[in-house]
């Protein structure tokens, strides 16, 4: 993929604002003209089949964004919006029929799901192949060994947009401040395989300061507003700031902030993802690519 334009000097700071909206709405158009072959080869487009359970209003504003984007790339989607009462083995049924359904490529099962079902359980009953969110175990063990699989959408995301600010990650000194099965190990192992020298924080790490201040590249996803300041950041690193923390100002209204104090960030980091318009759009944009990646590879088409 050409890379986009260089990331966006902050005019407080002098430090590099990386616009993860501009990279994913070029990686958006990508993956439409691939589904416009893929129509063409087939007959028919990717399908991705969203099922929603509950009444979550975060959930079905994720859920509306992801369906209409799907729509704009030329991706067909298949909504099943169900009440939070579902039982268990209504929604495994549906997992199954979607499973077997030719025209379904891609499945999204939308987390949270309500307190009575298993998640782990309907994670495990998505066909690997047709498991665009890359949760699925046997997924998760191909990322760990370094084979070929759907990568998590926000890990990979991070990635392309760290590999075209950096160009080469070999030998950078990489820290993962989180250890969620969503972000931060899938994030470890995908920095592994880019050949950096990987180094995950947690709740229990000690001299947590000390640590991030020795990354070249630090990732931030543990949900903590506004919590790293200038002093976890080492001159010139390159700071991927995954958190989506929603504050009240001083003014009363509502406001989406990062796990980075951003301001305080940039004048030491050499680039920066901002909150919102960083990480964010690419995790929907990763979620068609990887529709269009199980969906080339069900009817035997390449699609890189």
């Amino acid at each position: 993929m050409t890379a986009i334009e260089d990331a966006v000097p902050s005019a407080a700071t002098g430090a590099a604002l990386i616009d993860g909206k501009a990279f994913a709405e070029a990686l958006r158009g990508q993956v439409a003209q691939g589904a416009e072959q893929f129509a063409r080869s087939t007959g028919q487009p990717p399908g991705l089949a969203v099922v929603l359970v509950g009444d979550d209003p975060a959930s079905q504003v994720y859920v509306r964004t992801k369906m209409k984007t799907a729509a704009d790339t030329g991706i067909r989607s298949f909504p099943h919006l169900w009440p939070g009462s579902t039982s268990q083995s209504a929604l495994l049924e549906l997992i199954r029929q979607l499973n077997e359904d030719p025209q379904v490529h891609g499945i999204l099962v939308q987390l949270p799901l309500p307190a009575h079902l298993d998640e782990a359980q309907v994670i495990a009953a998505i066909s690997p192949a047709k498991d665009v969110d890359g949760f699925h175990p046997i997924n998760v063990g191909r990322l760990s060994q370094g084979t070929a699989t759907l990568i998590p959408c926000t890990p990979l995301g991070c990635l392309l947009l760290l590999k075209d600010r950096l160009g080469d990650l070999s030998g950078l000194k990489a820290v993962v401040v989180g250890r969620s099965n969503i972000v931060g190990k899938p994030m470890a192992n995908l920095l592994l395989q880019a050949n950096c020298t990987v180094t995950i924080l947690h709740s229990r790490s000690r001299n947590l300061e000390d640590e991030c201040r020795q990354a070249d590249i630090l990732v931030l996803a543990v949900g903590a507003p506004r919590k790293f300041g200038a002093g976890y950041i080492k001159p010139g690193a390159t700071v991927i700031d995954v958190g989506i923390n929603r504050i009240v100002s001083e003014d009363g209204k509502s406001r989406l902030v990062g796990d980075a104090d951003t301001d305080a960030v940039s004048a030491i980091a050499g680039a920066v993802t901002p909150v919102p318009g960083g990480v964010g759009p690419m995790t929907v944009a990763c979620l068609l690519k990887n529709t269009l990646t199980a969906a080339s590879a069900a009817e035997g088409l390449a699609f890189d």
